[in-house]
């Protein structure tokens, strides 16, 4: 994930979210590229949108919402995971091609809209 491009997903989620909220963009390791937290967002929302952003950058699933889902009916295997990992809606994948180059989380809303904060900015970020 290059600097220009995380930086443009974090400018997006900021002028775009309706109420404040953390945004935290790594790379396909998990670790920071760029991030930002709005005023006024809950202070858990950074280590959310952190452990969102890791999540969706360190496993098989493109979202964290396809990795609960694929995990809903065996706690075993959910326990078996990264225990930095979260199943809170939010945590997107960035790929280019079908590559897998880092991951966005958002954390502050409701977790249906931090997902399509996450998707539009990554959308809106392509050409970068």
């Amino acid at each position: 994930m290059k600097l220009e491009r995380a930086r443009a997903i974090v400018d997006f989620v900021v002028s775009e979210a309706p109420s404040p909220v953390s945004v935290y963009v790594a790379d396909d390791h998990g670790e920071l590229v760029a991030a930002a937290t709005m005023d006024g967002a809950a202070p858990d929302t950074r280590l959310n949108a952190q452990r969102k952003a890791y999540t969706a950058a360190r496993s098989d699933a493109r979202t964290t919402r396809e990795l609960a889902a694929k995990v809903l009916d065996d706690p075993v295997e959910r326990a078996s995971f990264d225990p930095f990992f979260t199943f809170f809606l939010g945590g997107v994948a960035v790929f280019d091609g079908e590559v897998r180059i880092g991951a966005v989380g958002v954390s502050g809303l409701p977790g249906e809209v931090d997902e399509q904060l996450a998707l539009a900015a990554i959308e809106r970020s392509v050409d970068r």
